[in-house]
């Protein structure tokens, strides 16, 4: 069930996209297979965390795809050493790579990157199985913050 509401999410996308897609999930299962894949959807997007369990806060990778494109998420990308500077963003935590192509996924730098957050995790993955797919809830927009 969960994989079928997945591959309707990726439809929705340019065929370009969807292959890009399929190609970082499968290389992402290759390397995790183990992992759950916690999908969360929202308009216009969705986000694919990879964590060791059920809980998306602690998943390590996450691949995130709009209309836009797609990008591969480090969650605690902040800590990690980034000597080409390929990580994005200004969070408290989370750093992201835009993945123009398949190729994207198979540089040194960004295989050193994945090792290294890897290596960091702090909640192992199982050694044997293969992690489920998980759809979990969805959201139309941000969340509302309660007044101050």
């Amino acid at each position: 069930m969960a994989e079928a509401r997945l591959r309707e999410l990726i439809v929705k996308f340019a065929p370009a996209h969807q292959r890009l897609i399929g190609t970082m999930r499968r290389s992402l299962r290759k390397r995790l297979p183990t992992a759950h894949e916690l999908v969360y959807a929202y308009n216009g997007f969705f986000v694919i965390s990879y964590s060791p369990n059920g809980h998306g806060y602690e998943g390590v990778l996450a691949l995130r795809a709009n209309a836009d494109g797609v990008k591969l998420y480090f969650n605690r990308g902040k800590e990690l050493p980034d000597p080409e500077k390929l990580l994005r963003g200004s969070g408290t935590q989370a750093r992201s790579i835009e993945i123009e192509g398949a190729s994207t996924l198979s540089r040194a730098a960004v295989m050193d990157l994945i090792h290294e957050a890897l290596a960091r995790n702090r909640v192992p993955f199982a050694r044997t199985g293969r992690g489920p797919v998980v759809l979990r809830s969805t959201s139309a927009g941000p969340r509302r913050r309660r007044p101050s």
